[in-house]
């Protein structure tokens, strides 16, 4: 009876947390859970109606960059019409084949609370004072609502800023340069910025070709330090495949997938292929590294990751496509805590999951790539004991 009676207990607690919401009920419960013994971590469920349906007859294409700005508004930058397929596009093929559905979506959309797509825009215009990416890649936005996207298509050497209603601002790079881990004029197939407005610096997870950390001045865009794997010079080698049996490898592997920084000055990069998380110093002395499913081929398993939102930042949450998976992770040690989701194109599943991003109340929200071309909201229940290495992100039919 007294185990019976502690599990209706803890129910209640997780149940009570998610009606209060998130914020500073995750550090005193887990400290209580500590003092206890116990391992504790945030528990997540999928809202299943959320965003709501886009206007227009849109479809998103490939989905591959979310943010959330200072007003908690949700933004992503995906591909559009270029990944959709003739028979997704009937309306803007020539002759139309539909009258209903459907066409591509503006790249850039960015969504309220609620859901509601409340702005829009973007995309390649004839006599633009700018290049815009061949394959649009990762969004960021300022506190004022400046906008940062990067892209990684073969010609891709730039990020770009606009304001929150689409005008241009500036371009950092240039278009159509090859790889070279050493420029200081421009980068290689940009992954994914982080704005640092404290420092007034941004992070450049120069990515696909150059394979390093980049940081430049937040206003001007000029290159400031760049670094490789264990803080060494970036090298354009071919490192070969990804072999789990082997060494790790003194570099990074394409592609340098993100490199976000913490409340206490640490950046942590995501070494996608090497399924690996390595943390610097803000000047890229190397600090420390975690595999996450070491034994992942092809496109790796460390894809985004993003921090919890309470001061000491005590979670990561790491994005994983390969295995379509959200890894919690105790961030001071890099021990995986357990993991959510599955693969799946039904409601709190990922086909293709590939970026990640959390409000302020301590959501989850994630954009998929490749088939998936979808956004999903995933709402913080609180902190509770940690379940096991896997749980699924849908409530079970008839539970409350």
């Amino acid at each position: 009876m007294k185990g019976r009676r502690n599990l209706f207990a803890g129910v209640m607690t997780l149940g009570l947390l998610g009606a209060l919401g998130v914020g500073q009920q995750w550090l005193e419960t887990a400290a209580a859970a500590q003092a206890g013994g116990a391992k504790q971590a945030p528990r997540f469920e999928v809202d299943p109606m959320w965003p709501k349906p886009l206007p227009n007859n849109w479809l998103l294409g490939n989905a591959i960059g979310v943010a959330v700005d200072s007003r908690q508004h949700v933004w992503i930058v995906h591909r559009s019409s270029a990944t959709l397929g003739n028979n997704e596009k009937g309306m803007e093929l020539t002759p139309p084949t539909s009258t209903h559905c459907c066409k591509g979506a503006p790249p850039i959309l960015e969504f309220d609370q609620e859901g509601t797509v409340v702005n829009s825009w973007g995309g390649p215009v004839a006599g633009a004072p700018y290049e815009w990416p061949d394959s649009n890649h990762g969004i960021d936005v300022e506190t004022d609502g400046t906008v940062w996207i990067g892209g990684n298509g073969p010609n891709d050497g730039h990020m770009l800023k606009f304001t929150r209603e689409g005008k241009f601002i500036q371009q950092i790079g240039k278009k159509g340069v090859k790889p070279n881990s050493q420029a200081r004029d421009h980068f290689s197939q940009v992954a994914k910025m982080f704005i640092d407005e404290k420092g007034n610096e941004t992070y450049v997870s120069d990515g696909y070709g150059n394979k390093r950390v980049a940081v430049v001045d937040r206003k001007t865009g000029e290159m400031k330090r760049f670094w490789g794997a264990y803080g060494n010079p970036p090298s354009d080698e071919n490192l070969g495949r990804y072999n789990p049996s082997a060494p790790l490898v003194q570099q990074f592997r394409n592609p340098v997938h993100c490199a976000e920084l913490s409340n206490d000055n640490i950046v942590y990069v995501c070494d996608r292929v090497n399924n690996r998380i390595q943390t610097f110093t803000k000047e890229g002395k190397f600090l420390k590294e975690a595999q996450i499913e070491k034994e992942s081929l092809a496109d790796g398993a460390v894809w985004d990751l993003v921090f919890s939102t309470d001061a000491q930042q005590r979670y990561l949450f790491v994005a994983d496509g390969r295995n379509q998976k959200i890894h919690v992770v105790d961030r001071q040690s890099l021990e995986v805590l357990y993991a959510f989701g599955n693969g799946g194109r039904q409601v709190g599943q990922w086909y293709g999951l590939h970026s990640i991003a959390i409000d302020s109340q301590g959501n989850l929200y994630t954009t998929e790539t490749y088939e998936g071309k979808r956004l999903q909201k995933f709402v913080n229940k609180g902190v509770g004991p940690v379940p096991g290495r896997y749980v699924p992100s849908v409530r079970p039919t008839g539970t409350r």
